[in-house]
């Protein structure tokens, strides 16, 4: 892949900075559907061998893992959500053919539908070829022992599979509802006894490799670091890109910059598989200023190839996951990593300098994982979230009445909310129940979030159209 064209045209390197925000976020109707070979017109494919990691056991693993959460999907007649198989099938297939052999699951993605179209798609290749992980979601109190039992079971019926390669305790979080995150550990995995039965799978080959997937404080992470001679965790997937690398304690407090995880866990050599690369796409649609500084460092690559390049530099790092629900999102991750090209310490820095003004942004930190849904009052939260950030990013978002730009953004911010949010489920429906805010991996204050958006679109909505 070459980064060091100086040739390109003035209008080229325009009309891609123009197009950066959305390089990972194409439509799907691009696709050609037939075969898994076929991929969207002018997306280039890769040409290079997929870089691999040595993992616990032996595992070689690519260092770009499928994850399975955002599974494309179609609306019904009745407003629901159906998983297209066929384009599951075909992403899979390629993504195959093409080294990737790390699928990430969890019970509680796609209202419970995406072990079930993993596994349809994973079956038509030999077990062979890919390594699943799912996970253990039993954070609903008390934390009954059976309830866990029958999720982890299930898993097994879902996935038909006799063994699982990589599973996961889901969500370790930190403090909540006046409990510290290792008091809410003892309750979940310890005073049931799932976590001494987990090892026991593992002694029994039900499970090969066994581990966590953490948001939270030190407290408990430091906890569960304490826990590893006898536990003996296999891997840790942490939430890491260059944002949270520093700067995840600057949004709140309440979670831990990917610095000090990462080092710990490459102090005891515990391998790391990354979620969240991309921060819920957020690194893949910049504002124009920080996409300017990547686009003109490297005018052949994508802005979300930046994030990637970032956790692929990391030796310790086992595989980093992706969402892919586009054909384009999938190539163009596959470049990337075909084989991986790592960061220079020129580049590191420049990447922590767009950090330091990312959090400076009004931005709300939200990654979409759809924990906080469904809202039982019928909001969109990522939905709204999402129009927020992008209205943020692209300048859209004005206090200052007076500001010459003022009307335009008014009229980009209104029209695009009432597109991309139905009424029903916009901001001012919150009643501040809070039922989200305890599902939240980030600990975003949504109620709070929702009544500070609802209040900037009041204001907006009562303006005097000119």
């Amino acid at each position: 892949m070459k980064n060091n064209d100086n040739n390109i045209s003035r209008r080229e390197f325009l009309k891609k900075l123009g197009g950066s925000s959305l390089a990972v976020a194409t439509v799907a109707t691009a696709c050609s559907a037939k075969g898994s070979k076929a991929v969207a017109q002018n997306v280039q494919e890769p040409t290079g061998e997929m870089t691999y990691r040595q993992g616990p056991r032996g595992d070689k693993v690519s260092i770009l893992g499928y994850g399975c959460m955002r599974w494309p999907t179609r609306k019904e007649s009745d407003g629901s959500e159906t998983i297209i198989q066929e384009e599951v099938n075909r992403l899979v297939d390629y993504a195959i053919e093409h080294g990737v052999n790390y699928f990430d699951t969890a019970p509680k993605y796609l209202r419970g539908k995406s072990e079930e179209a993993t596994a349809i798609a994973l079956q038509r290749h030999d077990r062979s070829e890919y390594y699943i992980a799912t996970k253990m979601t039993n954070t609903r109190a008390p934390y009954a022992r059976q309830e866990a039992l029958d999720m982890y079971n299930e898993s097994f019926k879902r996935l038909k599979v006799d063994y699982i390669d990589y599973y996961l305790l889901h969500t370790i979080s930190g403090a909540r509802n006046g409990l510290k995150g290792s008091e809410i550990f003892q309750k979940r995995f310890l005073d049931n006894g799932i976590l001494e039965f987990l090892m026991g799978e593992r002694e029994k080959g039900k499970i090969r490799n066994l581990g966590f997937s953490f948001h939270g404080d030190r407290e408990v992470f430091d906890y569960l670091m304490e826990m590893h001679e006898k536990v003996h965790w296999d891997f840790v997937q942490i939430q890491m890109n260059y944002i949270d690398w520093n700067q995840a304690e600057g949004f709140g407090g309440r979670n831990t910059n990917a610095s000090y995880l990462y080092a710990e866990l490459d102090k005891r050599e515990i391998p790391v598989v990354i979620m969240e690369p991309l921060r819920g796409g957020a690194l893949a649609n910049l504002n124009e200023n920080s996409a300017k500084k990547l686009l003109e460092r490297d005018p052949q690559s994508s802005i979300a190839s930046w994030a990637f390049r970032f956790c692929g530099t990391y030796p310790r790092v086992l595989t980093a996951l992706s969402g892919m629900t586009y054909m384009e999102n999938l190539v163009d991750n596959l470049r990337t990593y075909s084989p991986l090209r790592p960061l220079t310490e020129e580049e590191l820095a420049m990447l922590e300098e767009i950090a330091v003004d990312y959090v400076n942004f009004p931005l709300v930190p939200c990654t979409a994982c759809q924990y906080c849904m469904p809202c039982p009052f019928g909001l969109d939260i990522p939905g709204i979230f999402a129009h927020y950030n992008k209205c943020v990013n692209e300048g859209n978002v004005k206090n200052d009445t007076q500001d010459p730009d003022y009307q335009k953004a008014r009229r980009a911010f209104l029209v695009g909310y009432d597109k991309s949010v139905p009424k029903l489920a916009q901001a001012d429906h919150c009643i501040g129940c809070g039922k989200c805010v305890q599902q939240c991996p980030q600990n975003i204050p949504i109620p709070r979030q929702m009544r500070r958006i609802d209040k900037y679109v009041e204001k907006l909505r009562s303006g005097i159209e000119d």
